[in-house]
């Protein structure tokens, strides 16, 4: 919910809030997912002064943060989560000192992080490889991507955590082709099980077709 201005105003110096993004790009309820299922490269933690818009008010601080080309949502909300904490620190202490200084955002690049949907969980494994991949590690851990699959006869609905663009020769996992190459699935999860590693999985799960 957006704060009322009433509450707003009523502290001495204002609201402020860690935001995990580069606003004014992924403002709103999702920006790490958004930005790796966008397939961005970088990301960071902002620190802003809080308005009655959606992540519309001036900046105070930002750190900078890559996004690694197999990173998940989680592992970026991890290292975020860290980086948040300490730029907030660092904020505050600025801004009892009097030294704080805000930016107003600019009105180039907007785009908007909207909550997760359920519909666009499944994966489409008719989509170039490069948005599949983006697709499952944007969604992992949660809430995460699924496909269905057969396992020994049987149809299962099965959760892919990780996965690797560039098969390697002699991969452990298995590969599922998209509609310009293939993807390598590395850990993934049944229904009511733990994560594991497709080696582990496959172990275990005897005859495996990807639906």
């Amino acid at each position: 919910l957006l704060l009322p201005k009433p509450i707003l105003e009523s502290t001495r110096l204002g609201c402020f809030n860690g935001h995990a993004s580069l606003l004014p790009r992924w403002r709103g309820a999702a920006p790490i997912h958004r930005a790796i299922l966008a397939g961005d490269a970088e990301t960071g933690m902002m620190v802003m002064k809080m308005d009655e818009g959606l992540d519309t008010g001036p900046i105070a601080m930002t750190e900078r943060v890559p996004i690694a080309p197999e990173m998940t949502a989680g592992e970026l909300h991890d290292v975020l989560k860290h980086v948040g904490a300490a730029l907030m620190v660092e904020a505050v202490q600025a801004l009892e000192a009097g030294q704080l200084v805000l930016t107003p955002q600019t009105t180039d690049g907007v785009t908007y992080a909207r909550k997760i949907d359920k519909a666009e969980t499944r994966i489409d494994w008719a989509r170039p490889v490069a948005e599949v991949h983006n697709h499952i590690r944007g969604l992992s851990p949660f809430p995460g991507a699924w496909c269905e699959m057969k396992i020994n006869g049987k149809l299962e609905r099965v959760k892919i955590l990780k996965s690797k663009l560039f098969p390697e020769a002699n991969a452990e996992g298995f590969l599922r082709n998209c509609a310009d190459g293939a993807l390598e699935i590395t850990e993934l999860q049944r229904a009511g099980g733990k994560a594991m590693l497709a080696a582990q999985f496959l172990r275990g799960a005897g005859a495996v077709k990807i639906l």
